[in-house]
């Protein structure tokens, strides 16, 4: 088996962001939520300068699907959420709005989780793999380079990173 790990250096800023349909029967009102969800990946596919290193679409349940999100920082995160020019703070201010005048009826749930994880504080395995998750944000070297043991690749240390 070819075994590799991530070649993260420094911190790993993640993203997990997602939606719930709460009545399957609201199609009107969950399916534009979903395809504003493609057509933010879409849009940041177009312009890497933004930030996203990579995403992985997953789903919970047949009522739930969520994104992990690999960025280069939580500034560019931050700066994408709030980029006039995006697609994402044209979609928030809908929101916003259908808020303020009663329209939204819980028929879709939308939720995000982020986190900055410290270097030494993240590793990662892939048996046979191609480059996946964070491997597919950062690039994947050989096991070894990194530790043999989960306990080693914690321990590892980027030239010029930080660790907590």
């Amino acid at each position: 088996m070819r075994l590799t790990t991530a070649d993260a250096r420094g911190d790993v800023i993640v993203l997990l962001i997602g939606m719930r349909i709460n009545r399957f029967w609201a199609v009107h009102q969950w399916l534009p939520v979903m395809l504003s969800m493609l057509r933010m990946l879409a849009e940041l596919k177009r312009n890497p300068g933004r930030g996203l290193l990579s995403r992985v679409l997953l789903t919970a349940s047949p009522r739930t699907y969520y994104l992990v999100q690999y960025w280069e920082s939580k500034e560019k995160l931050y700066a994408y959420a709030s980029a006039p020019d995006g697609f994402h703070h044209e979609m928030w201010g809908r929101v916003n709005r259908m808020d303020r005048e009663g329209k939204l009826r819980g028929h879709v749930g939308i939720w995000h989780e982020a986190y900055v994880v410290p270097e030494g504080r993240y590793e990662a395995i892939y048996g046979d793999m191609p480059a996946f998750g964070l491997a597919s944000a950062h690039g994947q070297v050989p096991l070894e380079r990194r530790g043999r043991y989960a306990k080693d690749r914690f321990a590892h240390r980027s030239q010029g990173g930080t660790a907590a």
